[in-house]
């Protein structure tokens, strides 16, 4: 008993099971980030990120250019949501593009099924998190059905740890 008390008041178990940097939605509110998706006429409506309300989404953001790291981390994104097995329809692979760069056709073909959304890379500067040492773009965001900003994964993160926290957030969630 003397042992338990010493356990729980002075050594303090970490609870902490989770890979990816837990959030308050409330201190990022999203905003109305109004885009293009990519292949739409310049006549289209834009949308934003509430268009995929009711679906988890897997955000990754860069430029048009699409260097080796972002294609890794489009490749993870693909890989993890397929991994999710019957859950997989729940997840929306997302990627705000921040320029006018020309994407190649073959890394479209590519990631067929992910939402391509050409954003104002200034409003996602002032709503998206990021560490001391890092940017927006090198990061993965989960955003809850609900609409609210709830995850960011460390720069050059490990998919198989991000895995585990996708398929615990999916058992317990019964949203999305």
């Amino acid at each position: 008993m003397i042992f338990s008390y010493f356990t729980y008041y002075v050594v303090k178990p970490s609870g902490r099971t989770n890979y990816g940097t837990i959030l308050d939605p409330r201190n990022y509110p999203m905003p109305k980030l109004q885009g293009h998706l990519l292949g739409a006429a310049a006549t289209d409506p834009a949308i934003g990120l509430e268009a995929y309300a009711g679906k988890w989404l897997m955000v990754q953001i860069d430029s048009g250019a699409c260097a080796e790291v972002c294609q890794k981390r489009m490749y993870d994104i693909r890989q993890l949501r397929t991994a999710q097995g019957k859950a997989m329809d729940r997840i929306e692979r997302v990627w705000l593009i921040t320029d006018d760069t020309p994407i190649d056709t073959s890394l479209i073909r590519q990631h067929d099924g992910a939402r391509m959304l050409k954003v104002d890379a200034a409003a996602l500067k002032a709503w998206l998190p990021t560490e001391s040492d890092s940017q927006i773009t090198d990061h993965i965001y989960l955003i809850d059905p609900l609409g609210n900003l709830m995850m960011r994964f460390p720069k050059d993160a490990d998919a198989n740890k991000i895995k585990k926290d996708l398929s615990k957030l999916l058992r317990a969630s019964a949203i999305g």
